[in-house]
């Protein structure tokens, strides 16, 4: 035992008033909680205790001393105390809503390896491109690419991503490579229903807005349908950067039209102003945003 506990020990025989009731709270035998007050008394060189068949009597070292070792019962208790608290805090449901395409391409690996960290935290994940109230639907935490103002929710920075044009090296093979964005208008593109002119895609370079008319054999309004028409050799599709992460480094789609800037976009998490947080969804919100750190770093320097 340690001199903490040897003094923790101390106020306990003291409260309790007798070594066989303090004996009795430590799980100790009375010959074993007598030697630990003789080894205190034995370290402070004083006698703290006078011992009689009847009763306890302290001494003035015993006295000076009783103050410090009950404090120090206290502060243990209190840690005790916080450590439930923050354990059964941590215990529970966080929910989730999420853009579909993210959802599908990033949250299995980070929710994985979030929930082997903390396994008594339960995550519920929807995937939805649809607005949700946070209040009104029951949610802990949102990514979304637009944020209202509303000052009962904090946005976070979460990532930053923009469109790449890419297309399989088989499609490229065949059908050539586009050297210039009005090059598309004589390629099969892929298109994206979710836009009203999806027909239309916009290049800039240097101060230059460069216009270009597309058609092509398929659209939707799912980027992993059209990343995997990409893969499929059907054409050249325009995907989020952040769904090309393993594509682009496995060669099994290029990235075309570097030299020319697309559209770009924020990516927030969201959640209800900190101060009225569980831990347990502060903890998930710091973990996700470390966790696309460390994604945007590694592809930003596939980009390179």
């Amino acid at each position: 035992m340690s001199e903490m506990d040897d003094l923790a020990a101390f106020a306990v025989l003291i409260e309790a008033g007798s070594f066989t009731l303090a004996a009795q709270q430590l799980g100790c035998s009375k010959g074993q909680l007598s030697k630990r007050i003789s080894l205190l008394e034995t370290r402070f060189c004083v006698v703290l205790l006078q011992r009689t068949t009847r009763r306890l009597s302290l001494t003035a070292a015993g006295a000076a001393l009783l103050p410090q070792a009950q404090a120090l019962v206290v502060q243990v208790e209190r840690a005790r105390q916080a450590l439930a608290r923050l354990k059964d805090d941590m215990a529970g449901p966080v929910r989730m809503t999420v853009p579909v395409s993210l959802g599908e391409t990033f949250f299995d690996g980070a929710l994985l390896e979030f929930s082997r960290q903390y396994p008594e935290v339960q995550i519920e994940l929807e995937l939805n491109n649809n607005y949700r109230d946070l209040s009104r639907d029951g949610f802990d935490l949102a990514i979304r690419s637009e944020v209202a103002h509303d000052e009962r929710l904090v946005a976070r920075p979460l990532l930053a991503w923009h469109e790449m044009t890419c297309a399989s090296p088989a499609y490229l093979e065949r059908f050539g490579e586009p050297l210039t964005p009005q090059a598309l208008a004589e390629h099969r593109c892929l298109l994206n229903s979710h836009y009203s002119g999806r027909e239309e895609w916009l290049y800039h370079q240097q101060h230059e807005l460069l216009r270009v008319r597309v058609s092509g054999p398929f659209a939707s309004n799912h980027y992993n349908l059209l990343k995997k028409a990409a893969l499929a050799d059907a054409g050249i599709a325009r995907l989020p950067s952040y769904l090309l992460q393993e594509e682009l480094a496995d060669g099994r789609l290029r990235w075309l039209l570097r030299d020319y800037q697309t559209r770009s976009m924020p990516m927030y998490l969201v959640h209800p102003y900190q101060g009225g947080l569980p831990k347990r969804t502060q903890v998930l919100a710091d973990y996700l945003i470390g966790w696309f750190k460390r994604s945007g770093e590694a592809l930003d320097r596939l980009q390179r």
